[in-house]
């Protein structure tokens, strides 16, 4: 499905309801609706550190269609994840800054104010030339670009191949749970793992931290595809997982969970959500010379840009992951990172098992859009059960 909705895009007139399609230059094309409007509600920073860097503003920039494969899409429900938190902070900000500026044309600080947010269930409001996936009034869902202006606004701009349609059968404030972390998952599973509803079956997947957003998705989407899913978590955690469909559930609070997971049969795919040492030990629960991975979503790439600069940093990160791949090559497993890569054909895909069932949001809490600070304070805490979401405006049909 995502090679035929994003594998072309040429020039076509896109009927929409109210707007009308213009093209101003060949560079420059776009839908403009009789609905002008230059600024926004928004929550910003203008500088990075804690919470108390985020500001309320009314007067944020429109977001704009700058090349004919976007669209404006108007934001119901934001959620929140700890990479929020941590870019409030400036984690990885030197290479979003290079993402964002290539050429490096702007000036330092160019990027605020910065909108946060990657997660956005909302209505498209506006077309690009050659969209045509999408119309206006759909409803959609999307993981944003961590280079890009976020979600915690009445307006966000994204690349067609970035959305796809929300699951009818969810709200937008349970649509706005799954973005982030199911396009983690799946990068880190499915493009980096090699794992699929044809290949899952009866294999052996071990889940470090598995009850946060990531490991609450990632659970559910194995155990559709049909495979034998542990889990770590502490212990009142372990009926929730359970209810997920974790087949075992190791509490890291009785122990170093290395121990009884040494005593079970080992593992065909290990997905770290943990970090720290763990990696010191869990390799050796893989089954050996079987093609088996582990896949850790916690890497140093970009602190290492951010502390020694983007050439510096990723001559580092190369050589850090290419002695660690060697290392445990020569063992017999495969040593991966996996990282956030955000996807409308993998929400596509992701849609229809949340359309039959097979997938359910965790919300853990909802805010309204005046309690962003809140909210921040609460994914800022840690050990949570589920996802984080603000509530942008209410309503679907509203536009």
């Amino acid at each position: 499905m995502g090679s035929v909705r994003h594998g072309v895009f040429r020039r076509s007139w896109v009927h929409l309801s109210t707007s009308q399609c213009v093209s101003t230059s060949v560079s420059r094309r776009f839908c403009a609706s009789s609905r002008q409007m230059s600024v926004m509600p928004a929550w910003v920073i203008d500088n990075y550190g804690n919470n108390d860097v985020l500001r309320f503003t009314k007067n944020a920039s429109f977001p704009v269609i700058n090349y004919p494969n976007e669209v404006i899409v108007k934001v119901f429900a934001a959620g929140l994840n700890p990479l929020d938190v941590s870019m409030r902070g400036g984690y990885g900000a030197a290479t979003m800054s290079m993402q964002r500026d290539p050429l490096n044309i702007k000036q330092s600080g160019s990027e605020f104010p910065l909108i946060l947010g990657r997660d956005v269930s909302g209505v498209i409001m506006e077309c690009g030339l050659d969209v045509k996936y999408f119309r206006e009034r759909d409803e959609v869902w999307a993981a944003i670009p961590s280079w890009k202006q976020g979600s915690l606004a009445e307006f966000v701009v994204l690349s067609g191949n970035e959305v796809s349609h929300k699951p009818k059968s969810l709200s937008h404030t349970e649509a706005a749970a799954i973005p982030y972390v199911a396009t983690t998952a799946w990068s880190a599973l499915v493009n980096t793992g090699g794992l699929s509803k044809d290949n899952c079956a009866k294999k052996r997947i071990l889940i470090l931290g598995g009850s946060g957003g990531v490991g609450t998705f990632a659970i559910q989407m194995l155990k559709a595809w049909g495979a034998h899913v542990t889990v770590t978590c502490s212990q009142n955690a372990e009926q929730f997982l359970r209810g997920l469909g974790a087949d075992h559930v190791v509490d890291y609070t009785a122990g170093p969970v290395e121990e009884p997971l040494s005593a079970v049969e080992k593992f065909d795919l290990i997905l770290d959500n943990v970090g720290g040492d763990t990696e010191h030990w869990a390799l050796n629960l893989l089954k050996p010379w079987s093609g088996a991975k582990y896949v850790t979503l916690v890497t140093p790439f970009l602190q290492n840009t951010d502390r020694m600069g983007i050439a510096d940093g990723m001559m580092k990160t190369a050589a850090t992951v290419g002695s660690k791949v060697v290392k445990h090559l020569v063992k017999g497993v495969h040593y991966r990172w996996g990282f956030f890569a955000p996807s409308g054909p993998a929400l596509d895909e992701i849609r229809e098992m949340v359309d039959a069932g097979q997938i359910r949001p965790v919300v853990e809490e909802t805010f309204s859009f005046s309690q962003v600070p809140q909210a921040f304070e609460k994914v800022e805490k840690g050990h949570a059960r589920g996802k984080t979401v603000v509530q942008i405006s209410k309503g679907g049909a509203d536009v």
